[in-house]
Order: structure tokens, then sequence, then C-alpha cells
């Protein structure tokens, strides 16, 4: 089976985003997770973007990428979901092919109202979205979607 770690800074809106994007589109045919650098709090704007399309992570923790690694979890693939630069400082899981970089603009360095914030949160939702059914192409022989 394969196993998905989606990580970026904070584990607040990416990774959460792509970790219930993946769940939604494979199923159990992969085992996904996600984890942050330095995890913070839920982005709401992240939590409403997937309520639109009937996806509730409302209340989901945000995890520790290093608790993770300490744990001596292991993963198929890791992919970063955030800047080259921060995708830099995660850490090599064993046993991985390797780590893949998907950069999206960060949802916490959005400004403006918070219907700007969630119209632009719903773009990187879409791009998300449109790199997991590309991924499942090729990873997920049982993608339901």
């Amino acid at each position: 089976m394969k196993r998905v770690l989606f990580i970026c800074i904070h584990n607040s809106a990416r990774s959460q985003i792509a970790e219930a994007l993946l769940k939604r589109e494979c199923g159990d045919a992969v085992h996904v997770e996600s984890a942050g650098l330095t995890p913070g709090t839920l982005n709401p704007l992240a939590v409403d973007v997937l309520r639109e399309i009937g996806i509730d992570i409302a209340g989901k923790p945000t995890r520790d990428v290093f608790e993770l690694y300490k744990s001596g979890a292991k993963f198929t693939h890791v992919i970063t979901v955030c800047d080259q630069a921060s995708a830099e400082r995660c850490p090599i899981f064993p046993g991985t092919f390797g780590k893949t970089n998907w950069s999206f603009a960060d949802p916490s360095k959005f400004e403006g109202t918070y219907e700007e914030k969630l119209a632009q949160t719903r773009e990187v939702r879409n791009a998300i979205e449109q790199k997991i059914l590309e991924w499942c192409s090729v990873n997920c022989v049982a993608a339901t979607h």
C-alpha cells in the first residue's frame, strides 16, 4: 500500500487540504497523513473551502513532521506543498521514493476581506485538487473519480 505524507509549514491549510482530497480520491487504496514543520492552528479558510465540496475537517489537529519522523513513521511518498526553500527543511523519511515539491501559495499570507481570502484559498484548493488527480492517475489504480 502507498503511504503518502503531505507537509507544509504549519499543517494548517495546504497539507490538510491535500490530505483530505487524496483521501476522498483514492479512499482506502492509499494511507495518507499530513504534518507541518512548525504546527499551528487549523486555518478556518481551509475548513470552509473543503466544506464547500462536502469534506469536513473542522477540529482536525495539526501535527509536527519531526514527531512523525522520530516515531519511525514510514511513507512511500513525501510531498511538500510549500515553497521550495521551506521544503528543504523537511526531514528525509527512510524508505520513500523521494520527496516531491508542489508549491502552492500560503493562505495564511492572503490579504483582504474574508471573502477575498476565501476566494484565493479556493484557487489553492482547486490547484491542489488538480495535482491530486494527476498523482492518482499514475499512482492510485482505485481512484474513484
